[in-house]
């Protein structure tokens, strides 16, 4: 039923706890998991010099990576505690630059993805007051299925 399952992230401990969810399911499935970290440099366009936002955009590109990386890394710390019981997982990362929910949707289309699996609300809270939450803008306007992780808290 589920081929691709596509897990965005933004490295917050409620997008965390949507790993385990993901996993759970793939493996039940037999499914690729693809790891999205959408950077959103659109805070930076206000910045006066050309050098300040690329060094700006470096930067995240690199947080980017970190967040994808202890992903990766939880995953294999999961399958490593399951033993032979867990299967290996195919797992891919993408980091893309844009407005997380249009990313998160263009993603699900382009990559041919069955289910998204995302937390209801991660680190940007200010976004979610002033913009609505990209877990809402992504429940809204998908077409594919979503299970959405709720908040702990």
């Amino acid at each position: 039923m589920y081929n691709k399952i596509l897990l965005p992230t933004d490295g917050s401990k409620n997008s965390e706890r949507a790993i385990a969810h993901a996993l759970t399911i793939a493996e039940f499935e037999d499914a690729e998991i693809v790891i999205l970290n959408v950077v959103d440099s659109v805070y930076l366009t206000g910045l006066p010099e050309e050098d300040l936002i690329t060094k700006s955009e470096m930067i995240l590109e690199e947080e980017s990576k970190k967040v994808t990386s202890r992903v990766e890394s939880i995953i294999k710390e999961i399958e490593q505690e399951k033993g032979s019981e867990g299967k290996d997982i195919k797992i891919s990362t993408k980091t893309i630059e844009g407005n997380a929910a249009d990313v998160i949707l263009k993603t699900s289309e382009s990559e041919d993805i069955d289910l998204i699996v995302i937390a209801s609300s991660g680190k940007h809270m200010l976004d979610r007051f002033l913009l609505g939450s990209v877990t809402e803008k992504t429940v809204r306007h998908t077409k594919v299925p979503i299970l959405v992780i709720p908040n702990e808290e």
